[in-house]
């Protein structure tokens, strides 16, 4: 297969998993952050846009680590299992995400960022 047409495959593959991830993310939360960051939530941005750098860093290791279509998609679908479920137990132990959140805490919304952010670079260096 040409090289171009592998990146182009892999590209459009990764990007449809980022968008995936987004949807399942932002449906799993608590809070409806699409609409707080369009109100100017900085905890919301913070908080979602770590959590998309964390997946999208597993998802970058995956890339270069697997051999095919198939075992980079099940690495990227565990990811996202993970990343959600870093999430659920992260707002399980400080029991207060949603009302953080909405009331535009960008100290928690930059922790749980971090944490996102933290998750996915060990779950990307997991694959290696």
């Amino acid at each position: 297969m040409p090289a171009i047409l592998n990146y182009l495959i892999h590209l459009l593959l990764a990007a449809v998993l980022l968008a995936v991830f987004f949807v399942v993310y932002t449906r799993t939360t608590p809070a409806n952050e699409v609409l707080l960051i369009r109100q100017g939530n900085q905890a919301a941005a913070l908080s979602l846009g770590g959590a998309l750098i964390g997946f999208s860093i597993t998802v970058g290791s995956a890339l270069m680590h697997t051999a095919n279509y198939q075992e980079f998609f099940a690495w990227a679908f565990g990811a996202m299992l993970v990343q959600v479920l870093a999430y659920a137990i992260t707002t399980r132990v400080l029991n207060m995400s949603k009302d953080q959140i909405e009331a535009n805490n960008t100290a928690f919304g930059g922790l749980l960022g971090a944490i996102s952010i933290s998750i996915g670079v060990i779950n990307g260096a997991c694959i290696s």
